[in-house]
């Protein structure tokens, strides 16, 4: 059973920057794809940033492109989101993912985090 605990949330002015780490325990995730969603007031969940653990690929959601940065450290089993130039529309509870996709055998796990909130003012 895989666990996700975010950390790195907190207040910041328009422009700043914050970086959130992501650790995962409880299995290996060499297989999987990481990513981080936020989901603001009222809104839906959605999608900011992904990247495979076994690779390195990264994928990116329009809104984020050029000002956040997802990385991991499989020393540390910790997926990083750097988030530069930080807009007020970018305030959300942010959320770590893992998901394997299709296992050979039919599997398939999805695992969130706990949370963790960022508040960006103008």
């Amino acid at each position: 059973q895989v666990q996700l605990v975010e950390s790195g949330g907190g207040s910041v002015q328009a422009g700043g920057s914050l970086r959130l780490s992501c650790v995962a325990t409880g299995g290996s995730l060499s297989n999987y794809v990481m990513g981080w969603f936020r989901q603001a007031p009222g809104k839906e969940r959605e999608f900011v940033a992904t990247i495979t653990w076994s690779d390195g690929i990264t994928y990116y959601a329009d809104p984020v492109k050029g000002r956040f940065t997802i990385a991991r450290d499989n020393a540390k089993n910790t997926v990083y989101l750097q988030m530069n130039s930080l807009k007020p529309e970018d305030t959300a509870v942010y959320y770590c993912n893992a998901y394997s996709g299709i296992l050979g055998n039919g599997d398939e796990f999805d695992y969130w985090g706990q949370g963790t909130q960022v508040t960006v003012s103008s």
